[in-house]
C-alpha cells in the first residue's frame, strides 16, 4: 500500500500499486464505489490474466478503506476527482485507462472532463449519471449527518449483506452521509452530460442483470458504447469478476475505435 499526504493538508490518500507483466502496455486506474474499498473490490479483477499486462493502481478514495477521513472535505465527486488528480500528478502519469464503478465511475466522469491531460480512455460501470442517487444513497442522505453517525451507521451496516457490510464498516460515516447526499443532489452539469460530451474513448458496462437500464439505453443512444457484464448485477465486480475482466478489455478496444464516432449497444 502506498500513500500521499495531500498538498496543504494532514489527509493521506492511499492505494495498491500492482506491477504489469508488459511495461509499455498502459497504466490503469481503478475507482471504487459509495462505502467500498480499492482491494476489495478491485484486487480479484487485476490479478485476471486479461488484464495482468498493465500497472494498476487501485485506489482508496478518502473517507473509504485505508485512506484518511478528513473531517474538512466536502466528499463531493469533484472533489474526490482532485484529489484523484494530485495522486497521478505525484505520480507523473499521464494517458492512463481509467475505470470506475458506480460512484466512482460518476468521480472518473469529473476527473476525465477536468483534467482530459490524465485520461486516455474511460470506461464507467453503472456509474451515477444525474441526481437522485439509488438504493444504498438514497436512504442515507434522507437522515441528517449527525443522525446518520450516530445511529444510522449502526443501524445500516445491521441491514446489509455480511460481505457488504465488511466492505461498508471500513468507510468513515461522515464521508458516507456527504458523498450519499451529493450523489442525490448531483451537479451541473451532470454526470451523463460530461460523458458524451468527452473527446476521447469512453465506454459505459451495464450487468445484465441490471438490464433493462434507462441509463445504459440513453448513453448508447448518445453514442457511447455500451458492453453488457454476463451473469452480473450492479455488484458485477464480486458477482462474475472474470465476466468483468473480459467486458473491461473489449470496452477498452471499443472505446478507443468508438472515439469520434456512434457504435452498436452490445459486447
Amino acid at each position: 500500500m502506498r500513500e500521499l499526504q495531500l498538498a496543504g493538508t494532514e489527509a493521506y490518500i492511499r492505494w495498491l500499486d500492482l506491477p504489469g507483466d508488459d511495461p509499455g502496455a498502459p497504466v490503469r486506474v481503478y475507482v471504487h464505489g459509495l462505502g467500498c474499498t480499492g482491494p476489495s473490490d478491485f484486487a480479484a479483477v487485476v490479478a485476471r490474466p486479461a488484464l495482468r499486462g498493465s500497472r494498476s493502481l487501485v485506489v482508496d478514495l478518502l473517507g473509504h478503506g485505508l485512506s484518511d477521513r478528513p473531517r474538512d472535505f466536502g466528499y463531493r465527486m469533484e472533489d474526490q476527482a482532485a484529489v484523484l488528480a494530485e495522486l497521478l500528478d505525484h505520480e507523473g502519469l499521464r494517458d492512463v485507462d481509467l475505470v470506475g464503478h458506480s460512484m466512482g465511475g460518476a468521480v472518473a466522469i469529473r476527473l476525465a472532463a477536468a483534467r482530459p491531460d490524465l485520461v486516455a480512455r474511460l470506461v464507467v460501470a453503472e456509474p451515477n449519471l444525474y441526481p437522485g442517487g439509488g438504493a444504498f444513497s438514497t436512504p442515507v442522505a434522507r437522515q441528517t449527518e449527525e443522525g446518520f453517525v450516530r445511529e444510522g451507521h449502526a443501524r445500516m451496516l445491521a441491514e446489509q449483506a455480511p460481505d457488504y457490510a465488511a466492505r461498508v464498516r471500513l468507510a468513515d460515516p461522515v464521508a458516507l452521509h456527504r458523498s450519499a447526499v451529493a450523489l442525490v443532489e448531483g451537479s451541473v452539469p451532470s454526470g451523463g452530460e460530461l460523458l458524451t460530451a468527452l473527446d476521447r474513448p469512453r465506454a459505459f458496462l451495464v450487468g445484465e442483470h441490471s438490464r433493462p437500464d434507462a441509463e445504459a439505453d440513453a448513453m448508447a443512444a448518445a453514442g457511447v458504447p455500451v458492453f453488457e457484464v454476463p451473469r452480473a448485477g450492479h455488484n458485477m465486480l464480486i458477482e462474475n469478476p472474470d465476466g468483468f475482466a473480459e467486458t473491461l478489455v473489449r470496452a477498452l478496444a471499443g472505446a478507443r475505435a468508438a472515439k469520434g464516432h456512434r457504435l452498436p449497444t452490445g459486447p
